[in-house]
């Protein structure tokens, strides 16, 4: 079968969850022999970053504006061209951004099914005019689209209320488990001890809630423990600008920027504890993530977090700087019990595994071939 995959910046090693989703996904189904290819938004990728074929996937990179609100859509439409020429047996798209165009692509009779990760429309970094936008893209992809994937029951519920069930199929994000990391070159770098910061890993856009970890931070008067953030802006915004001015009322305060692969993992592993403010999520990967490496976490209380099966104790009302600042010292110390890290590591292996993922989005596209 051939997959034309579209709605994406690209990868490997492209900041964000949809991302990651995808470097983890594809390659397993080329695996099972379907042929990938995917369309990637060339401004993310230098030279050294490109490449033709990478772990049996295919790769095609176009311009794009790197506006935020032109971005996704300019590029969509492009990829969305080259398909129609192109004629694969299904389009994969992402997030219900893109979906705007696959009315264009369905014209041309293709098939077409949508992975939908989050509401975007819920993300706060939108505008109003934005939010209308995505909520009649929202609408467009539920109507066109031969199958929708959903990452959690939150957004199975959501759509089954608003639109359809019979067409929703739940296959979750999933995590591989790390290698032992046994070397330390980042934490040098940032002069950290192992176990003696709390770590936190997104993008700086204001539905991951940075603003209130560092604020919950300050608060602690004399902490025995650094926080650490990995993360950037896709687009220089007047948020991240004020979660740079933020981490720089600390010297404990440490902003990393974009990292991935074997830095990122040295955090992850070496982490006193994992922190995820979001006021918003559709299946977090960091958590899973994290949880792979075995450190304790402490995360918001909102829908898609609470599908995780955590101790109610991990958790903290949304945007409640003064319980989150409570919570962080109390879990801090408190670690990981060695029971609860074994439940945490059994829960990951028999719901959220990419090689039982890959199989069921295979079984997807089968029924999809199927239905021709």
């Amino acid at each position: 079968m051939e997959i034309n995959i579209v709605g994406i910046r690209g990868f490997p090693n492209i900041q964000g969850g949809v991302e990651k989703h995808c470097e983890e996904l594809y390659p397993r189904l080329a695996k099972l022999g379907c042929r990938i290819t995917v369309f990637c938004r060339s401004p993310y990728f230098t030279k050294e970053k490109t490449f033709k074929k990478w772990k049996g996937v295919k790769f095609i990179y176009l311009w794009c504006p790197r506006i935020k609100s032109l971005e996704a859509i300019t590029h969509t439409l492009l990829a969305s061209l080259i398909c129609v020429s192109k004629r694969p047996d299904i389009v994969h798209m992402h997030n219900i951004g893109p979906g705007m165009l696959i009315p264009l692509l369905k014209m041309a009779k293709l098939k077409v099914v949508l992975t939908y990760h989050s509401a975007n429309y819920e993300h706060q970094k939108w505008g109003k005019f934005a939010k209308i936008v995505l909520r009649m893209s929202e609408f467009i992809s539920m109507r066109f689209a031969d199958r929708i994937i959903v990452v959690s029951k939150v957004i199975k519920n959501l759509l089954k209320n608003k639109y359809r069930g019979e067409d929703l199929e739940l296959i979750s994000n999933g995590i591989s488990f790390p290698e032992k990391v046994s070397t330390t070159e980042i934490l040098e770098k940032y002069q950290l001890s192992s176990g003696k910061y709390v770590f936190a890993a997104a993008r700086f856009v204001p539905e991951k809630g940075l603003h209130d970890l560092i604020a919950a931070y300050l608060e602690i008067k004399k902490p025995e423990f650094k926080l650490v953030i990995a993360g950037a802006a896709d687009h220089e915004t007047k948020y991240s600008r004020k979660i740079k001015a933020l981490a720089r009322k600390s010297k404990k305060v440490i902003l990393t920027g974009f990292i991935s692969g074997k830095p990122l993992a040295q955090l992850f592993s070496n982490a006193g504890l994992f922190v995820l403010p979001s006021y918003y999520e559709g299946l977090p990967i960091a958590l899973l993530e994290a949880m792979s490496h075995g450190i304790p976490a402490l995360i918001s209380d909102i829908p898609a977090n609470k599908e995780m099966p955590l101790p109610e104790f991990r958790f903290f009302p949304v945007g409640n700087i003064d319980k989150l600042s409570k919570k962080m010292i109390e879990l801090f110390k408190y670690g990981l019990p060695e029971k609860e890290r074994q439940r945490q590591r059994e829960v990951l292996i028999r719901h959220y595994n990419w090689d039982k993922i890959a199989k069921q989005t295979f079984r997807v596209y089968e029924k999809m071939q199927k239905n021709r």
